[in-house]
């Protein structure tokens, strides 16, 4: 069996490395949008008061763990893209961290505020996150970068 490669690596890996370079360019703009809005701001965004209060008001570590998995997911795309093997170790951090957004997003009613769009949202951030870590990992199971 064939693989289409460019650079010496598969096309498929540079394609989903790019994807998720993207992806994740996308996410750090919308970090950048909310995590820096007041109430007021967040309501001009087109939040409901009720939607802008509780999004004020989550505690420190959903916004940590939105950094972490959208810088996280930047760079290890970056690495991936670069053909270090390093990439793994920080897509598993991005990943991580999606889950644990996730996970907030359940326990504090992000989810039940903001209704069906922000659960695709999360969870197709999730999804990307885990094939992206699926690509390094099979990546560096066949040795594809030295």
């Amino acid at each position: 069996m064939t693989t289409l490669t460019l650079f010496g690596r598969p096309a498929w890996l540079l394609a989903a490395a790019g994807f998720g370079l993207a992806w994740n360019a996308f996410g750090i703009v919308r970090f950048c949008a909310t995590a820096t809005s007041s109430e007021a701001g967040l309501a001009a965004m087109g939040m409901t008061p009720a939607q802008a209060a509780l999004h004020a008001g989550l505690p420190a570590w959903m916004t940590l763990a939105f950094a972490a998995g959208v810088v996280g997911g930047f760079a290890g795309c970056a690495l991936l893209l670069a053909g270090s093997r390093r990439a793994g170790p920080v897509l598993a951090g991005s990943l991580v961290a999606y889950a644990a957004l996730f996970a907030g997003d359940v326990v504090h009613g992000v989810f039940a505020a903001f209704g069906p769009a922000q659960v695709a949202i999360i969870a197709a951030a999730l999804l990307i996150a885990i094939g992206l870590f699926c690509a390094a990992t099979v990546s560096a199971r066949r040795s594809i970068y030295a």
